[in-house]
């Protein structure tokens, strides 16, 4: 069945191959991303002369342009049955070495970003009394490592909420799904986009030579086993479609995509979720 679905950042990496996937799997896409008429024109005009592609400008972390854009979107199309937040930055640097407005920066995008986009869909899906919500958080999603804290961080807020207000959808027949995609080599970890990272240079310099050693062994392992698992994002992609192609009510809150993992992100989704029924029924006796 025709879906009508809203993707954000759509200009590069899994947005964009996620658009492009789900349009040639007969929905309807709404690919919102920055900058159409400007530096992403060019990305802006291949998608929308895909068929069933729909380019909008959109800033996550502008309120006025979340909410004007999905009232046009509703306007037009009565509905949107999927919203996937892809929207994100990413982020580098020693915790210490961080600004406040630097991580403000990173927050507004990959944790306000998706607050705002949820309070502009809710609304007509409540009312329709059925949606889907995919966001896209992080292969670490369950634990955290050096010179990635405040990108994980904010990343770890979206997991949070992701499951907080799963129980509160549940009388409107809403899911909302988090996916883990661990490493692969998108714009985001090649390079080509430069992510918010740290901006105190006098207070990283305070940690050398140990802190540049062990990030460059971090990378280097990371571009490894992204080689050697051949980490192709186009099944963050597929794995998208799936989700949306399951039966109403039978998706997981949490969805790994994490080759390199090999099953222990799986194990650990499993034991978090065993650990909370137990925690939770010890409050509810």
């Amino acid at each position: 069945m025709q879906k009508i679905i809203f993707i954000t950042g759509t200009s590069s990496g899994f947005g964009k191959l996620t658009a492009i996937t789900l349009s040639k799997a007969g929905h309807i896409v709404i690919a919102g991303m920055r900058g159409t008429k400007e530096k992403n024109k060019a990305v802006a005009e291949e998608l929308s002369n895909l068929p069933n592609i729909e380019t909008v400008e959109i800033d996550v972390t502008d309120d006025i342009s979340v909410s004007s854009v999905f009232k046009q979107v509703l306007d037009k199309f009565g509905k949107i049955d999927v919203l996937v937040n892809n929207a994100g930055i990413s982020g580098y640097g020693l915790l210490e070495a961080y600004s406040i407005e630097q991580i403000k920066k990173i927050f507004e995008v990959n944790f306000y970003g998706i607050i705002r986009t949820y309070q502009a869909v809710l609304p007509s899906m409540r009312q329709a009394k059925k949606g889907l919500i995919i966001n896209l958080t992080s292969g670490a999603s369950g634990h955290a490592l050096p010179f990635m804290g405040a990108y994980l961080a904010s990343k770890f807020s979206v997991e949070a909420i992701t499951e907080a207000i799963q129980d509160e959808l549940k009388p409107f027949n809403i899911e909302n799904v988090t996916i883990q995609p661990g490493p692969y080599p998108t714009e985001m970890n090649t390079g080509a986009k430069i992510g918010v990272n740290s901006d105190k240079p006098e207070i990283s310099q305070t940690y050398e030579p140990f802190a540049s050693e062990m990030f460059n062994t971090m990378l280097g392992g990371m571009v490894k086993k992204m080689e050697e698992f051949q980490m192709n994002p186009q099944i963050v992609a597929n794995g998208i479609l799936e989700l949306i192609n399951m039966a109403d009510g039978s998706r997981p809150l949490r969805f790994p995509l994490d080759a390199i993992a090999q099953g222990t992100d799986k194990e650990f989704i499993k034991a978090r979720a065993a650990i909370k029924a137990k925690w939770l029924a010890n409050y509810m006796q």
